[in-house]
Formats: C-alpha cells, sequence, structure tokens
C-alpha cells in the first residue's frame, strides 16, 4: 500500500447524466491516500458514434498521468479503429486499447513515465454490453459487476502474474514472478504505461511482459438488467460482488440519485484508521450506470422486485 495521510480526504468530485436509456452517477475521492491517481468516464453518447455510451475507471499507480490521459482518449482510440467502422467491436476494443499504449509510448512527456494504471470500460451499444478490462492482482481488483434481476453478473476478469496464461507470457518476454509480483516488482500483468516492463523488442506489445493487451466480456441486455457498478480496487476490497449489488440495489429501490449511491459506497468502505492492512485506505472511485428501460427512473417492488415506474414528478404511480 502507498503512503497515506493523516486524515482521509473526503471531499467527493461527482457527476450525474441521464438520457431516455439510461441514468449514470459517478464519484470519486482521495481517502487516505497522499495523492488522487484514479481516472474515469462517463459518456452517454460517443461524439463519433451517437447512441452509444462509454464508462471507464482507470486506476493508477505511481502517479496520476497514464489514468488521466486513458480517461481523456481511451473512447477516442478505440471508435477510430477501422474495426469498429466495420462492426467487430471486440477487435476494435483489444487494438483501441494497444493503440492507446503505443500512442502514449511515443509521447515525449509520459514515454519515461514510470506510472501506469489499469483499466476497466463499458461500451454499450444497442441491445450490446461490451466490457474490456486490464486489471491489478491486489486483493480486490477493479472491476464491473450487473445486477440482472436482483442476480450478481461479473463482467470482468482478474489478472494476476501467476495465473498460468500470464505467467508463460512474462517468463517468454524474459521476466520472473516473484512474490506474485512481475520481476518481483509490480503486482500486476496487464496495464497501460509502466513502459520498464515493455522493452522487448523481440515480442509483440500483446507478448510484453506486461501487455495493454484486454480481455473482452460481452453480453445482452435484456429487459430484466437493472444496474451495473464498475469501480476501483478502493471499493473491491472491502466489499464482495454480492455485498456491493446488495447495497446498491437496496438504494436504488428507494429512488435515489446513482451519484449519491457512489458516495455513500465509497463512505461504507472508508477505513475509519490506517490500521487494517490497508483496506478502505486506498483511492475510491464508483461508476453506477441504471437500466430505464423505456421508463423514468424507478424503484423496486417491494412484493415482486420487479420496476416500478415513477412520474414525471417523481411519484409513485
Amino acid at each position: 500500500m502507498g503512503q497515506t495521510l493523516s486524515e482521509p480526504v473526503t471531499t467527493k468530485e461527482s457527476s450525474c447524466c441521464q438520457n431516455s436509456k439510461l441514468k449514470v452517477g459517478s464519484s470519486c475521492m482521495q481517502g487516505w491516500r497522499i495523492t488522487m491517481e484514479d481516472a474515469h468516464t462517463q459518456i452517454l453518447s460517443l461524439p463519433d458514434d451517437p447512441g452509444t455510451a462509454f464508462f471507464g475507471v482507470y486506476d493508477g499507480h505511481g502517479g496520476a498521468c497514464i489514468a488521466q490521459y486513458a480517461g481523456a482518449h481511451l473512447h477516442n482510440s478505440i471508435v477510430r479503429r477501422p474495426e469498429y467502422k466495420a462492426g467487430n467491436i471486440p477487435e476494435a476494443l483489444r487494438k483501441g486499447f494497444l493503440d492507446l499504449d503505443n500512442k502514449m509510448l511515443s509521447d515525449e512527456g509520459l514515454r519515461d513515465e514510470l506510472a501506469g494504471s489499469t483499466a476497466i470500460a463499458v461500451l454499450i451499444k444497442g441491445s450490446k454490453l461490451y466490457c474490456v478490462s486490464i486489471m491489478q492482482a491486489n486483493v480486490g481488483d477493479s472491476r464491473a459487476v450487473a445486477c440482472i434481476a436482483g442476480h450478481v453478473e461479473p463482467l470482468s476478469q482478474d489478472h494476476k502474474p501467476n495465473n498460468e496464461d500470464e505467467c508463460q507470457r512474462i517468463l517468454a518476454a524474459g521476466g520472473y514472478v516473484e512474490f506474485n509480483r512481475v520481476n518481483g516488482n509490480l503486482a500486476l500483468s496487464r496495464a497501460l504505461g509502466d513502459f520498464n516492463f515493455k522493452k522487448n523488442d523481440k515480442k509483440s506489445a500483446e507478448e510484453q511482459m506486461v501487455t495493454a493487451y484486454p480481455d473482452v466480456e460481452i453480453r445482452d441486455i435484456t429487459t430484466e438488467w437493472e444496474f451495473i457498478v464498475i469501480a476501483c480496487d478502493g471499493i473491491w476490497d472491502v466489499m464482495t460482488n454480492e455485498e456491493v449489488v446488495e447495497f446498491v440495489r437496496m438504494r436504488v429501490g428507494t429512488g435515489m440519485e446513482p451519484e449519491d449511491i457512489c458516495q455513500d459506497l465509497m463512505m461504507r468502505c472508508l477505513a475509519p484508521d490506517c490500521q487494517m492492512g490497508g483496506l478502505g485506505c486506498d483511492n475510491m472511485t464508483v461508476v453506477i450506470v441504471c437500466f430505464l428501460h423505456e421508463m423514468p427512473y424507478s424503484r423496486l417492488c417491494d412484493h415482486c422486485a420487479k420496476p416500478v415506474p415513477l412520474t414525471e414528478t417523481g411519484l409513485l404511480q
């Protein structure tokens, strides 16, 4: 765990947006850490593909610059790929991550940075959801989960250096895994940035010790989809998938605004002190995406757990 303050910074930066299909809230908090190294993105309609939504959480390490750059540019890197224009969204996502990483490596202001960032992003196009991730190997890992008819659906996988496939790639690129860390140092095997681990000129970008090549999960969105939660490991270190979904669902059911739920969730995870092995002492970022399914933001029926529409005045029908 990184250095911590004597008192946490609990000032929150929150925002919200909504269209006919989605209502989104986000919030981030520095917490006990010396600096804020997270970044996030919430876009209801991409400029180059109107009607397609994009959300991302970027958990920086060693500094905030890579995370901030990714938050500002990753979505553009994806939608401008020829594969995206041809309708091959999964390949555009994979190549878009690599393009962004290569662009940062070519940038004089970023190429020598020792910092890096994990990334978890969700792209919603029509009734398809694409979750793309490169994540770290701490206790909880950044991740995305969906609540579907009250049930938890993980949308991402954790990448750990001691996973067999990850370890084989690291060894083939000239590295090693010690104490579950790449070269005994970096506690993740896929990341944006971390260019010191991407210097094998005989290997492609996908084959480096640490790669920006992501996993892509694809889901079909149905009317049973209630919301998704995208958050950094400051949340998942403290609460399980099930606990987070239950926490959010109860508050969605009362009509609470998603950005307010994000704030409550972060405060629930914030440690009272830093004597708990670092749990609850990290930066925290949460994005909650609620599916409206052609009706206003709603609560859940106490009897059948199905959405109950709200009228335009916000009163229950």
